[in-house]
């Protein structure tokens, strides 16, 4: 009986936690935006803490150029710092925050290419994708537990349920969420002025530094390179014009190194 009140209460709880995306998709969010900003927070201190800060003055203007570009049209008062590592990476966390690695600017050729990674990533932050995916694994964790509650299940059934879950449920959400941010990251640069086919040329280069490298689509949390440069194509007429009437209105962005 009180597995049954306590399954009854979890689904309830979880009913009312629907939410919907920028794009228009389904989400589970029941996380405060609040407790999971001080995450983010928490994080982005820890590392500039762990991890060198660049000092290089091209880089950090072209970073703060193009982020302030983009964040006009986010909102919020973004903090952005340049980190000295040698890998193609950027990110953005709850709370307002942007990282971007030396080794990315490295491989950009211009400042459409870099508000494209920044775009993708501060989508990310807009869409809420970090308060989804913990509260998809809260959720997780609770079914998996009052399913070993009820069935009495094995640690073997529960690790292939485990299993199971990880390829069947949350890394396909972990894809959904990369395919997000790409829409959402493209409306932010073409809003902004920036334009919207460097995206495309992005992530072929990418795909070339890779060097075959990914890893299988269903096993990554990535989108394949050729899949996510197909749907951004898909979107690619919308957001060019998108793209033209932000160059009328006189957002025309100037960010070099």
């Amino acid at each position: 009986m009180l597995n049954k009140i306590i399954f009854s209460v979890t689904l309830a709880a979880l009913l009312n936690a629907c939410a919907i995306s920028p794009t228009g998709r389904k989400q589970l969010i029941f996380m405060p935006d609040n407790e999971v900003n001080q995450m983010g927070l928490q994080a982005f201190d820890d590392l500039k803490r762990q991890k060198p800060i660049s000092k290089n003055p091209a880089y950090n203007q072209v970073v703060q150029c193009v982020a302030n570009a983009l964040t006009r049209n986010a909102g919020g008062n973004w903090e952005v710092v340049v980190f000295e590592d040698d890998s193609f990476n950027a990110f953005a966390l709850p709370g307002s925050k942007i990282g971007v690695h030396t080794g990315l600017l490295k491989l950009i050729d211009n400042q459409d290419q870099l508000a494209a990674v920044i775009g993708h990533e501060i989508g990310h932050v807009l869409a809420k994708h970090s308060n989804e995916r913990l509260s998809n694994e809260t959720a997780m964790k609770t079914g998996m537990g009052m399913v070993q509650s009820v069935a009495g299940l094995g640690a073997t059934s529960m690790g292939l349920l485990g299993l199971g879950a990880e390829y069947g449920v949350l890394l396909p959400f972990s894809r959904d969420h990369e395919s997000e941010a790409d829409v959402v990251g493209l409306g932010l640069m073409s809003k902004a002025g920036f334009d919207p086919t460097q995206s495309v040329t992005l992530w072929q280069k990418m795909s070339q530094a890779s060097q075959g490298q990914q890893p299988p689509e269903f096993m990554s949390t990535h989108p394949a390179n050729a899949t996510r440069i197909q749907s951004l194509q898909q979107h690619m007429p919308t957001m060019l014009q998108v793209q033209q009437q932000a160059l009328a209105n006189g957002k025309q962005p100037h960010c070099t190194q």
